[in-house]
């Protein structure tokens, strides 16, 4: 499939210290991305770069096979054609609903304006909402219409930079589900920025995740989880805790809890130390399982009970119970090992010192 944007091992400096390095990834048209990290990993500057408000030091970006930046040259964002929306809704307060999304569609007639505002309003579920002042709206309605006024020239790509960060969590995640469905039908790719795993892998077709200015990996949600590249991604993605184990054969280890054998192979030898990570649905109800742990932690999920469990050695595991399986503080609870994709990183050795 055609690409629509290239990033092609791009760096950006802040007074020469490089916040942004080695960094490359492509876009195709329709896809919607992620750039997944911690506050001041450079997802931030690399979304930037893209709309043409940060120079590069090295590498290139290419959007619809032109050079846009590049060491030297930056075509001017608004040269670039793409929508942006951003996480303080940037609306003007003194236009109403109408004049914030025609703003973008200069050239027009006032008729044609009030036309496709209309168009957006009902495409992102705002009917009748065109004379209405930003104030009079509540922050998901605010984040709509930013949104459609984003839509309103038609970009083949859309840079959002934490849009849902200012609403709460139930808001957040509907919203952006609802985001992704117009992103789809309207056959619009973007690139989203956020600290959130929830809200990149409800949105993203792939995700990368960020750590000191680089992609560590380049993935699709289910392949983050499953697959991590290394042991900060497999950290970063999901809950989890890691257990210390000795590798006997090429699928499985020798844990505390027992021996696991799983479905991918590794290249160390055995008795290679290593750490397995063993996420909350790893972990099982086994009442008939004699292996037990103690309840020390609970959270009610709905349909689950998140538990934080204390093995016999004294280590913590997170496991999910269905709710009707509820525990007290202090029970002990029988427990097995469901975990197939095994998961395992060759343990860092520490030098003496």
């Amino acid at each position: 499939m055609k690409t629509l944007l290239s990033l092609n091992n791009i760096e950006c400096r802040y007074h020469d210290t490089a916040v942004v390095k080695d960094l490359s990834f492509n876009i195709r048209p329709g896809m919607l991305a992620c750039l997944l990290g911690q506050s001041g990993c450079g997802k931030t500057t690399v979304l930037r770069a893209i709309a043409g408000f940060e120079p590069l030091h090295h590498g290139e970006i290419v959007l619809h096979d032109q050079v846009v930046s590049r060491p030297g040259f930056t075509l001017a964002p608004e040269k670039r054609g793409l929508g942006m929306v951003f996480q303080d809704y940037a609306l003007f307060p003194h236009l109403d609903v109408a004049g914030n999304i025609g703003f973008a569609l200069s050239g027009k007639s006032r008729h044609e304006k009030r036309r496709i505002a209309e168009e957006l309003l009902e495409t992102v579920g705002l009917k009748g909402y065109a004379g209405r002042y930003p104030h009079e709206l509540s922050g998901g309605q605010q984040q709509r219409i930013a949104l459609a006024r984003a839509l309103a020239h038609r970009p083949d790509l859309i840079l959002m930079d934490e849009p849902f960060s200012n609403l709460d969590v139930d808001l957040r995640e509907r919203l952006g589900l609802e985001v992704r469905d117009i992103l789809k039908q309207q056959g619009i790719a973007a690139i989203l920025v956020t600290h959130d795993q929830h809200e990149a892998f409800a949105l993203g077709d792939m995700v990368g995740i960020m750590k000191h200015g680089r992609i560590l990996q380049w993935d699709t949600p289910f392949n983050l989880y499953h697959e991590p590249a290394d042991r900060f991604v497999a950290d970063f993605i999901g809950q989890g805790v890691f257990l210390d184990a000795r590798l006997i054969s090429p699928n499985a280890v020798e844990t505390e809890v027992g021996i696991i054998e799983g479905d991918r192979a590794y290249p160390w030898p055995p008795g290679t130390a290593v750490e397995v990570l063993l996420r909350p649905d790893d972990i099982v109800p086994d009442s008939d399982s004699k292996l037990t742990a103690e309840v020390v932690n609970k959270a009610f999920k709905g349909a689950t009970i998140l538990y934080t469990l204390r093995l016999p050695t004294g280590n913590r595991v997170l496991s999910l119970f269905p709710s009707h399986d509820d525990h007290p503080l202090g029970a002990q609870v029988g427990i097995s090992i469901n975990a197939d994709h095994l998961i395992s990183f060759q343990k860092t050795k520490v030098l003496a010192v």
